[in-house]
């Protein structure tokens, strides 16, 4: 008997149906993937299952008796746990603070802290992870604060745990400690809802998988009769052989100058990068690998204003040095954060204010900001970059992930950019809106513009790219090119690690 069953699942918004008729069960001791394009209906559903949402239509039960749940701690207290994609922790508390936050350990009428830090520790080092459970939060990386969120979730007892994306933010190293994880609690008799675009991932730990597509049921199988390409066209409904664009060469894309386009030279930000040097042609697309903490970011934002850096940077062959974003922006360089979220978009203000704000200017007339042209840029924007919403008139956090992204991507490019910089470009976005933005970043390449794409996974950079710099410790620890651009080759440049080992590992 399963232990979580639905039934004629059905949610609808107003006059919008956005999940519809969904049957689904979840058994002990099973991995039970669902996957889908961004829109699928996968979020809904599994807000339904852990109450954070009613359905219109349908039912729940646990154990074959009928539940209705009053809300996320209701469904919590009958075992059913969410690890949320979004990161949900309290910035200014530490890492055992949130691991513990509303069940605090306590010796009498005193919180115990030394008996929570020593907890903590030990539920993120089964992550494999070694965090530091006195650390505030705010302080961590992305990926450090999702294995907070992680532990915290698995903290509590749980017969049903449901995971949304939950390496979209993780190193192969730590993904690989993670899904370890998923196997145990599998192994004791949890049931495991796993939802992710990471199809590789899905094929290594499911043991079945659902299909949702527009809010529908498409099908459900054993993993083991699936491999990604079926998985990938199963959600989109049609054949994903050809997921990475036809590379031109950089040379055909744009008219090759005397100088490069961008030359750095021996550059620095303080902690995190060291004597980095490299130069990027017109029409280029340049992928920058490495592990988390490796320097990647951190290097992008030196150059480019948001953090202190120093060292040669020359644009076209002038010398240019950058205390802000906005000169960067000038210039004709924009960044594209990894947190769209916090550095991307204003989640709270509506899709027109959001696309126009870095160019603003533009659209002034005199001391006002003329609307009509901001609402047919808006319209435009849609056209271009194949936003889909069910009204213009959403706040940017009630998009998808995907259309979050292309929202940002089109925002940046009504600035008119030379040279645009995409860290984690695909970070939690479905398979079919990834291959509409693999050909948006080489159609950018085909127009003379110079690209540098900052990414985690390793089969990008290969697809997309013209040359990988992979980093290590700060520095640039090697350069991989044509035949040389296999993920093997990375992991050697990335860890250090001998070939005969680096391939061991992929």
């Amino acid at each position: 008997m399963p232990v979580l069953a639905a039934s004629g699942l059905s949610k609808s918004f107003g006059a919008i149906e956005v999940l519809s008729n969904i049957a689904l069960d979840l058994k002990a001791g099973e991995v039970h993937a669902i996957i889908g394009e961004n829109g699928a209906g996968k979020s809904t559903l599994m807000k339904i299952l852990a109450g954070h949402l009613q359905p219109s239509r349908g039912t729940l039960a646990i154990d074959g008796e009928p539940v209705h749940f009053s809300g996320p701690v209701d469904a919590e207290h009958r075992g059913i746990v969410l690890v949320h994609q979004e990161i949900l922790l309290a910035p200014h508390l530490t890492v055992a603070q949130n691991i513990f936050l509303g069940r605090e350990i306590r010796r009498g009428p005193m919180v115990d802290d030394r008996a929570m830090n020593q907890e903590a520790a030990r539920a993120v080092r089964e992550l494999g992870a070694e965090i530091a459970p006195t650390r505030v939060v705010e302080r961590l990386s992305i990926a450090q604060r999702q294995l907070v969120q992680i532990a915290r979730a698995l903290a509590v007892p749980h017969r049903v745990v449901i995971f949304d994306e939950p390496t979209a933010s993780l190193t192969p190293v730590e993904t690989e400690a993670l899904l370890k994880v998923i196997t145990a609690i599998r192994a004791k008799g949890t049931a495991v809802l796993y939802i992710s675009h990471r199809l590789n991932e899905v094929k290594a730990i499911a043991d079945r998988v659902t299909v949702l597509r527009d809010g529908k049921w498409i099908a459900t199988r054993p993993a083991a009769e699936l491999q990604p390409i079926d998985m990938a066209q199963l959600m989109v409904g049609r054949d994903m052989a050809n997921l990475y664009p036809a590379k031109a060469s950089a040379e055909a894309s744009a008219a090759v100058a005397e100088e490069p386009l961008l030359a750095v030279e021996h550059f620095n930000v303080p902690g995190f990068a060291t004597d980095v040097s490299f130069g990027l042609e017109a029409g280029e697309i340049l992928g920058f690998a490495g592990l988390v903490g490796a320097g990647r970011t951190e290097l992008f934002e030196g150059l480019l204003g948001l953090r202190s850096g120093s060292g040669s940077v020359r644009l076209d062959g002038r010398p240019v040095h950058f205390r802000e974003p906005r000169q960067a922006m000038e210039a004709g360089i924009v960044y594209l954060s990894e947190d769209r979220k916090g550095k991307g978009l204003l989640l709270a203000q509506d899709l027109r204010t959001n696309l126009t704000l870095a160019a603003l200017d533009r659209f002034a007339s005199g001391a006002f900001i003329d609307k009509a042209r901001e609402w047919s840029a808006l319209n435009q924007a849609f056209q271009d970059f194949d936003i889909r919403a069910r009204s213009k008139t959403l706040l940017a956090g009630q998009l998808s992930g995907g259309n979050q992204q292309k929202l940002l991507l089109a925002k940046m490019m009504l600035l008119e950019p030379r040279i645009v910089v995409i860290d984690e470009p695909t970070r939690g976005i479905d398979i079919g809106t990834k291959e509409q933005i693999y050909r948006f970043i080489a159609a950018l390449a085909a127009r003379g513009k110079g690209v540098i794409v900052i990414s985690s996974e390793m089969q990008e950079l290969i697809g997309v790219c013209h040359r990988i710099l992979v980093m290590r410790g700060g520095q640039i620890a090697g350069e991989v090119s044509g035949d040389a651009m296999t993920e093997a080759e990375i992991v050697v440049h990335a860890t250090g690690v001998s070939r005969e080992e680096a391939r061991a590992q992929i």
